[in-house]
């Protein structure tokens, strides 16, 4: 990546995580958990360039980034200027996968297996990590129909980039079965992206390409399983609560709920 590190460690504030991609699952996968390799070489900025459909020859492409709408703040904007005047962008997003657990001890055991020096105690820690699928879904499906909204109001294109293997956990647990084409003028575009081996090491490349409109985007959002349930099944799911539950007259304090799909701290 040529590039600095730019998160450290919750627990240590001196130590640059450096860890933007980690091999899990089974067949092993390579994922992509930081941002940060999205931005290798530029390669997912000009994959947008077809987008720029205001663009002109001598132009000057800039990117911008951090730009704050109505939906929320957008990652990106590549934005095409002629004499200092602003005659197309495109908005760019980029979702990256989430971690729970601490991915820390395997990092520090690589690193030693390439014979770099690590600390002896973090060899020896052994800690659990995983892929935090519903986190990273919730992140972006929770924003793209506002931003979407937004762009298409303006007759623009705003691009999610994400990983292949985030794509596959969309489709199977959100209602994506929709999202099959790509149409240009669609103002939301999926690009997808898959690690491939390189001369030079691993490296970003576009896999697929897909686009819907603001309906598209809405329909997204839903959940795939179905939130119907049959009245027996759900008296049943009660009564096996029941020998841990609380008369209404009883004085004794009620257990409070626990936060809903509570995770481990995500320290990579």
């Amino acid at each position: 990546m040529h590039a600095d590190c730019w998160k450290f460690r919750k627990s240590d504030k001196s130590i640059k995580i450096g860890t933007c991609v980690m091999i899990h699952d089974q067949p092993p996968k390579l994922m992509i958990i930081c941002t940060s390799r999205f931005l290798q070489d530029r390669t997912a900025f000009r994959d947008c360039l077809p987008l720029l459909t205001g663009h002109r020859a001598g132009n000057e492409v800039r990117i911008v980034s951090e730009v704050n709408i109505p939906g929320g703040r957008v990652d990106y904007f590549l934005v095409s200027v002629r004499d200092g005047v602003i005659e197309d962008f495109v908005g760019i997003e980029f979702q990256g996968l989430d971690t729970n657990g601490s991915v820390w001890p395997e990092r520090q055991r690589f690193l030693h297996q390439c014979g770099v020096p690590v600390p002896p105690a973090d060899i020896a820690t052994r800690g659990s990590f995983g892929m935090n699928w519903k986190m990273s879904a919730k992140t972006i499906l929770g924003q793209l129909h506002h931003k979407v909204a937004t762009f298409d109001h303006l007759g623009k294109r705003f691009v999610l980039v994400l990983q292949d293997h985030l794509l596959d956990y969309l489709r199977g647990e959100y209602a994506f079965d929709h999202i099959t084409g790509h149409n240009p003028a669609d103002p939301m575009q999926f690009h997808v992206y898959e690690m491939v081996k390189a001369p030079t090491g691993y490296q970003i490349r576009i896999k697929q390409r897909f686009s819907t409109d603001v309906a598209g985007t809405a329909r997204c959002l839903a959940l795939k399983a179905s939130m119907e349930v049959a009245m027996p099944d759900m008296l049943r799911a009660i009564a096996r609560k029941m020998p841990q539950s609380t008369s209404l007259s009883d004085t004794a304090p009620l257990p409070v709920p626990e936060a809903p799909e509570a995770e481990e701290e995500n320290e990579s």
